[in-house]
């Protein structure tokens, strides 16, 4: 089974928020995902692009996708944040996520970021196995914190 990956184009937004979704039902938040295809388009395709992202795609359908965007390190200065990495399940052992992994770490290297950051949810095991034979560092003592946009309003509503 022979795929190629490249970066994304607008055209494939309805596969890529297909496969976020698909991504958002594994982790059991199966109606968290608030974006549109629109969105992205919007925010992938403007004159400031938010986030790139690449697609494995075979035999012209995206099975997999890494979306990822560029943020600042106060110690470390340019990095890149791996938002999302996935494969369909039915395309999953063919090599296509390990390839969409190495296609953001060239990316992250050939453009002189100086570390490539991402979170994994702790009961998936083989990612974090994988990760970890790639050279990552898992950082099990650091916690995710969130602010979401209703309690965003209200805070500011308050103070």
């Amino acid at each position: 089974m022979s795929f190629n990956v490249r970066l994304g184009e607008i055209k494939d937004m309805q596969a890529v928020f297909n496969l976020i979704t698909e991504l958002a039902v594994f982790e059991k938040e199966p109606d968290a995902v608030d974006i549109s295809v629109a969105d992205l388009v919007q925010d992938g395709f403007s004159e400031h692009p938010k986030f790139k992202v690449f697609v494995a795609e075979q035999e012209q359908i995206i099975i997999g996708i890494a979306l990822f965007y560029e943020r600042f390190s106060t110690w470390k200065g340019r990095t890149i944040h791996l938002e999302d990495l996935i494969v369909t399940k039915s395309k999953q052992k063919i090599g296509a996520g390990k390839a969409l992994y190495a296609a953001v770490l060239k990316y992250a290297h050939a453009h002189d970021f100086n570390r490539v950051a991402w979170e994994v949810i702790d009961w998936n095991t083989n990612a974090i196995d994988f990760y970890k034979s790639t050279g990552a560092t898992y950082l099990n003592d650091w916690s995710v914190i969130q602010m979401n946009k209703e309690n965003l309003a209200k805070f500011i509503q308050e103070n």
